[in-house]
């Protein structure tokens, strides 16, 4: 179980085989693996230890695909930055886990100067694109072509091999550790509830930065695949992608799906390549997913359910998304625990609660991270009595089936990110006509839910919508600044003092269903 073993396999028995294809670009495995090496030597004499965290602020690529086992081959462990966060939030991620290279694409060029500034320990910076190296920075090619290729660490097992970083509930993003072995039986897990279609065009869309897109990586090395790879989501470029590459698998969020469909250019496209499309981080509504089965007629459809701390922990699969089982509802399910694992619905005092009760999700086994990094309470907390408590709540049918109908956690998941409700209200806080505020999500048709703040203000100060919006953008990433502003005289508070979220958040809820959108 360590994770360069399926590079070492397909070098051994298919070296000439295409390992990664990136607009126009194609590298066999030779090629690739003779990269990596270099990458991991030229790692290796810029100080990266055993366990030593490299990171990279980067769109997708096929260097994305040599960054990481490059630093596997090398011995080292990955901080994949999120590539939506601000210069604070990057900087505290890289100093908490004490990374000291990183690695810049050319789109986050002018953010590398701010970040070498205002980090505790100013990290190596390496430029990763076609063109000459910035001053102050080295160059991903170069580096390349002047090291000598070194061996395979043969790091694996309980080794640390990747830190990724989530939203926290006490304000600060939490590094989620994976070691190669939960990396590897999570990957293996998916694979028995899908296997991997051989000779399959899978297409890299989502960012690599999460777990649920470079787990998809991951299976396709294990399974000696290809990588069709494009920098980001944008519809024209993923459309034209199907069809010059003749794409036949692709994973992404429904938000994704209904932006393809609703492009003018979507019907002069030919997408009869595809047959698999998975998606996650929300559940499609019933009027999205009908528009999207007449649009792509003969495409399988299958939802997959998942945390950075867990892998994937169900998937609802394509017999759930034909006429009979949407009419029953089970397009809604988030599928049944994946092969390998162990769920619970439990209750406040961690009691498994009967089929068709409410209550958390808890996960246990060997997929599931053992610990935060540097965050004891939290890992005590989180994964008490053994079970990775998720924070949704939850019910399973009789068949064993799980849906989910609220969050336990105070989280919103707008556009498939995650985003902690502390987070926000730190940053509000910090304005200086801010008295009270709470952060909450509402339904929104663009992005499931939007982020919702809620605000007093200071006796004798003012603030706009605005004013408020860009003060959050200065500190947060985009994705986790409020949408809307509502000023209030006032919150509902418990007789802790403690503000009342639920009766907050009713009024927008109350013409729906569950608490999840």
């Amino acid at each position: 179980m360590y994770l360069t073993q399926s590079l070492q396999r397909s070098l051994q028995i298919q070296p000439d085989r295409v390992a990664t294809l990136f607009r126009g670009r194609s590298r066999t495995y030779r090629e690739f693996g003779d990269r990596v090496a270099r990458l991991a030597g030229a790692l290796q004499k810029l100080g990266m230890a055993p366990g030593d965290r490299v990171g990279m602020l980067a769109l997708n690529s096929d260097r994305y695909l040599e960054y990481a086992m490059g630093v596997w081959w090398g011995g080292g462990a990955m901080n994949p930055v999120n590539i939506r966060w601000s210069v604070p939030e990057i900087v505290y991620s890289l100093d908490d886990c004490d990374t000291r290279i990183l690695i810049v694409d050319d789109h986050f060029l002018h953010m590398a100067a701010d970040i070498r500034a205002s980090a505790n320990r100013p990290p190596v910076l390496i430029h990763a694109g076609d063109g000459p190296a910035p001053d102050g920075m080295l160059s991903f090619e170069a580096l390349i072509a002047d090291s000598e290729p070194v061996a395979d660490a043969g790091r694996g097992y309980d080794d640390l091999a990747i830190i990724m970083y989530t939203g926290g509930t006490t304000g600060h993003p939490k590094g989620v550790m994976q070691t190669h072995m939960s990396l590897w039986t999570g990957c293996i897990q998916r694979m028995a509830d899908t296997p991997p279609m051989r000779n399959g065009r899978v297409l890299h869309v989502a960012p690599l930065f999460h777990i649920a897109a470079f787990s998809r990586v991951l299976c396709q090395f294990i399974a000696g695949e290809m990588h069709v790879i494009v920098p980001m989501f944008e519809p024209k470029e993923i459309l034209q992608t199907i069809e010059r590459e003749r794409i036949t698998d692709m994973a992404i969020v429904p938000t994704m799906i209904q932006m393809l469909i609703q492009h003018p250019d979507f019907a002069k496209h030919d997408l009869s390549s595809m047959k698999r499309l998975g998606y996650g981080a929300s559940p499609f509504n019933s009027a999205a997913l009908e528009r999207t089965f007449a649009a792509l007629p003969g495409v399988e459809f299958s939802h997959s359910y998942g945390l950075t701390e867990t892998m994937i922990v169900s998937t609802n699969p394509p017999s759930n998304h034909d006429a009979a089982a949407r009419a029953k509802g089970m397009h809604l399910s988030v599928g049944r625990v994946s092969l390998g694992l162990s769920v619970r619905i439990v209750d406040g005092e961690d009691n498994e609660v009967p089929r068709g009760t409410v209550g958390e999700l808890v996960v246990r086994g060997p997929s599931v991270t053992r610990a935060y990094w540097n965050k004891p309470e939290e890992t005590a907390r989180t994964l008490r009595g053994g079970w990775m408590h998720t924070g949704d709540g939850a019910y399973m049918d009789e068949d064993g089936y799980l849906f989910i109908v609220d969050r336990i956690k105070d989280m919103i998941v707008s556009g498939g990110e995650n985003v902690y409700s502390a987070e926000v209200e730190n940053v509000l806080g910090r304005h200086p006509a801010v008295a009270m505020c709470a952060a909450i999500g509402i339904p929104s048709a663009e992005w499931g839910e939007a982020v919702h703040a809620v605000i007093v203000l200071r006796p004798g100060m003012s603030a706009s919508e605005d004013d408020i919006r860009q003060h959050c953008r200065s500190q947060i990433a985009g994705y986790k600044c409020p949408k809307t502003v509502e000023f209030r005289s006032e919150l509902p508070l418990s007789a802790a003092g403690k503000v009342l979220k639920r009766d907050l958040r009713a009024p927008f809820w109350a013409s729906r269903s569950s608490n999840v959108n």
